[in-house]
């Protein structure tokens, strides 16, 4: 079949995030479709973005097909960020029959994050005659007003609800990584049966073929080796709904020298926290630099256990669908969660310990609480973990759930 997958952030494992859509047209490809991602020139979670000479420049990237369209740099979440998205989906819809001409699309897949890319999606699905799928990675426009603090009447919030209302009526399947959404989806207009729940996850021969990390970030961790550090680790965005502010708060209290935190990545928080850091004195949180997805696997080699959080929203009811949530569990150690979700991996795999969100407290007796442990046990966790994303959850499995659709 010939798969149409338009996600303005769509990245690669050397690009940087995001990597859905990328391990899906992967296995989709090996399986014998013709897959084409169409995405943004620029995108802020890619640590390298492509060099576009003009909108619709075909390449091929590390062996899937890519479509991009210029859209415009932009820092932050402000009015510039805005603008590329609109500009990004009117490119589609000015386009939209050339685009369904040429890729001749059995299925069009809408997955930007923002929803409405369903109006263009809807327009070359049409003149297609293919079928439209509309994944939901956030839940935008709640996300906006739940944790943003934008108001629900804001113009910007208001055009993004009627996105999301309009492809929950008008697509053939809606495919959610929150697996709690449906009740809320129906409630705008999506029809139960259309509903699927398919979550993020891993790519096993990822994991087999590791890249090295940096030489300083190696030599870094290394040395915390050497002296015995019980290292607790992050990487990933430095963003306000990740709750780093817990984690450095905790190191404030944690009065235990052997015990280092590490975080590894970016974002429009990251300066903010290392000043935090330098105010309060603290010497036992380091910060790095992103790396490669590739590098996960080695990263995950030299911590003890790692740190996944987020603010105490009630955006949370509908799931959390963190990627590095399986990168943790695959990487064999243990998770200090602090999720309110009710898809609680922890809980269900045995794989950590169950934290409350936001909470320096909680926080600072888990961290203590696994140093602390007999190193068998906190192995018996990292195994447990592995086991269910072996099984559940690596795009192999994921890639065939979400083909099913297709010939539905």
């Amino acid at each position: 079949m010939k798969i149409l997958l338009i996600n303005h952030y769509a990245g690669t494992p050397l690009m940087g995030m995001e990597f859905r859509p990328y391990y899906f047209a992967r296995e989709w490809t090996k399986m014998g479709h013709d897959v084409w991602i169409v995405a943004g020139d620029y995108s802020h979670l890619r640590k390298n973005n492509p060099k576009v000479d003009y909108d619709f420049q075909e390449e091929t990237v590390e062996g899937v097909n890519y479509t991009w369209v210029k859209t415009g740099q932009y820092v932050g979440n402000g009015a510039k960020r805005a603008l590329t998205m609109f500009r990004f989906v009117a490119k589609l819809w000015k386009k939209s029959k050339w685009l369904a001409n040429k890729y001749q699309p059995d299925v069009v897949i809408t997955s930007s994050t923002y929803p409405i890319d369903t109006f263009a999606g809807q327009k070359i699905a049409k003149y297609a005659k293919a079928k439209l799928i509309h994944e939901v990675h956030d839940m935008w426009p709640s996300t906006l007003y739940e944790i943003g603090g934008m108001s629900k009447w804001h113009p910007f919030v208001q055009v993004m609800q009627l996105g999301e209302n309009s492809a929950y009526k008008r697509s053939d399947k809606v495919v959610s990584l929150a697996p709690y959404a449906k009740e809320y989806m129906v409630k705008h207009g999506l029809r139960e049966d259309k509903f699927v729940h398919i979550p993020n996850g891993v790519v096993l021969e990822d994991w087999e073929q590791s890249q090295a990390l940096p030489i300083e970030h190696e030599k870094i961790l290394r040395g915390y080796r050497e002296e015995n550090k019980f290292i607790v680790g992050y990487f990933g965005g430095h963003a306000l709904s990740n709750a780093l502010d817990t984690l450095v708060d905790a190191a404030k209290y944690i009065d235990d020298e052997q015990v280092q935190i590490v975080l590894v990545g970016d974002g429009v928080e990251k300066k903010r926290l290392q000043e935090k850091v330098a105010e309060n004195g603290l010497s036992n949180i380091t910060f790095m630099s992103t790396v490669s997805k590739l590098c996960i696997s080695e990263l995950m080699n030299f911590f003890d256990c790692a740190y996944i959080g987020a603010l105490d929203s009630p955006l949370y009811r509908f799931g959390a669908a963190m990627n590095k949530i399986y990168d943790v569990m695959m990487g064999e150690k243990p998770m200090l969660y602090a999720v309110g979700a009710p898809n609680n991996y922890v809980r269900r795999y045995d794989c950590g310990i169950d934290l409350k969100p936001g909470s320096c407290q909680s926080l600072v007796e888990g961290i203590l609480n696994l140093k602390n442990m007999p190193e068998a046990e906190r192995q018996i966790m990292g195994k447990n973990g592995k086991r269910a994303v072996v099984e559940y959850y690596n795009y192999e499995v994921l890639s065939k759930k979400f083909e099913d659709l297709f010939l539905e």
